[in-house]
């Protein structure tokens, strides 16, 4: 940043859901990468070179009243005391202490845009200054973002950020087991949501989506959402799904049997999604780009589909021309972290950004094929593939972390047939 700057990080606000009914609180991403703290109404700042102290956290005073009513809060003592803060204040001193630190600072580090109720703020902070000008108070010249410098250090998580994203993808995987276990035909979609976010809330972890549990056609939804069909047998069911760990997110997505047995075509654009998968993971290790796994996803994709004759012609020139993308219409991941699809360039300037290790992403290819799809034979109607993986770059691969749930088809029928 350098010092004669000043980074304003401000933590989300809470969020009605209805009348007076409040979402669960959730922090800003950034705020609570930098801090550690998870209470609603506080503001980071970080001033480089001040003798005082550089890193000051504003937050909710201490109120006995209102915590006998709303919970326990650290108050400004507790910020300094248990996160680490040099300083801490009352955030209702935020309007006359801010101005102060942000006076003499040549740039502003702040993500515009990202909470708009205090973007107001802080404009008013620098016009408050530069009105005063004449007084000898020095505005900051420049408003840099701050997005810029975090994420990229965000895209790179620390040993002890991987050892939590490992955790969130064990809970989720026995979330996708106890789904498996679960279902059988007749039950709903619903039904087995449930069995999901019961496994992650009994090792107090939270949804980090809303999770997909589409049966049958449902399944070539890619962001389906109501989750209150029927499960019918011979359908595939596929699941979306990942818990929030101490603010770090896994993602999964398994598809298979109702009944428990893959049905010919069934099995057999299966097995091209998980060849497909395993040549994308293949792909992950330090020196390649970001989108060789893709790459490798739709090679196999369009000889697969070449084969089963849902498609027709030179391989190459089907990947050229994007005809694969009739049935694999999205990318093959994205980042993963605190956020589902988390903060990081996928290219640096014009050019495919390149693997290091502790960058953590998905791998998730996909075939569907909607009821009604143009040129496909109809013993494919209504069959929607997608297997998903988390994955984190090391120093000569990658590691998989979301192994605990099987994909093998053979594994997939042994472990529902155990279960019935």
């Amino acid at each position: 940043m350098g010092r004669d700057s000043i980074a304003i990080v401000p933590t989300s606000p809470v969020r009605l859901r209805n009348n007076d009914v409040e979402y669960a609180y959730r922090p800003d991403s950034d705020f609570f990468y930098l801090t550690g703290f998870n209470e609603p109404e506080s503001v980071g700042v970080l001033v480089p070179g001040r003798p005082q102290g550089e890193y000051i956290l504003f937050v909710r005073d201490r109120d006995p009243a209102r915590e006998t009513w709303d919970g326990r809060r650290a108050g400004p003592a507790g910020a300094v005391r248990d996160f680490g803060a040099d300083h801490a204040f009352p955030i209702t001193d935020i309007d006359e202490i801010l101005p102060g630190l942000i006076e003499n600072r040549t740039k502003v580090f702040y993500a515009m845009g990202t909470h708009p109720e205090f973007d107001q703020r802080v404009v008013g902070w620098v016009n408050g200054l530069r009105t005063q000008a004449r007084n000898g108070r020095h505005p900051p010249q420049e408003m840099v973002a701050l997005d810029h410098v975090l994420h990229d250090m965000r895209l790179f998580k620390s040993r002890a950020e991987v050892e939590t994203m490992r955790e969130s993808a064990r809970i989720a995987a026995q979330a996708h087991v106890r789904a498996m276990r679960a279902c059988v035909p007749g039950r709903r979609e619903y039904e087995i949501a449930a069995e999901i976010t019961h496994e992650f809330r009994r090792h107090n972890a939270d949804i980090s989506y809303l999770p997909i549990v589409g049966g049958g056609a449902n399944g070539c939804i890619l962001h389906y959402r109501e989750n209150d069909a029927p499960l019918a047998d011979g359908d595939l069911l596929l699941i979306d799904a990942g818990c929030e760990l101490d603010c770090y997110a896994s993602d999964i997505t398994r598809t298979f049997p109702v009944n428990g047995m893959f049905s010919p075509e069934q099995r057999a654009l299966y097995e091209i999604v998980l060849e497909a998968n395993y040549a994308a993971i293949d792909r992950v290790k330090p020196g390649n780009h970001w989108n060789e796994p893709h790459e490798a996803a739709v090679r196999v994709i369009t000889q697969g589909l070449v084969k089963v004759g849902l498609l027709k012609g030179k391989v190459a020139k089907l990947e050229e021309s994007g005809a694969y993308r009739k049935y694999f219409m999205h990318r093959t991941g994205h980042w993963l972290g605190m956020d589902v699809h988390d903060v990081g360039d996928y290219k640096i300037g014009n050019e495919w950004r390149v693997f290091e290790p502790g960058m953590a992403l998905t791998i998730e290819p996909g075939i569907y094929v909607a009821p009604g799809t143009p040129g496909a034979a109809k013993k494919f109607h209504g069959i929607g593939i997608r297997i998903e993986d988390d994955v984190v770059v090391t120093r000569d691969g990658c590691e998989v972390l979301t192994g605990g749930v099987p994909k093998d088809v053979t594994a997939i029928e042994r472990l529902m047939a155990s279960a019935a």
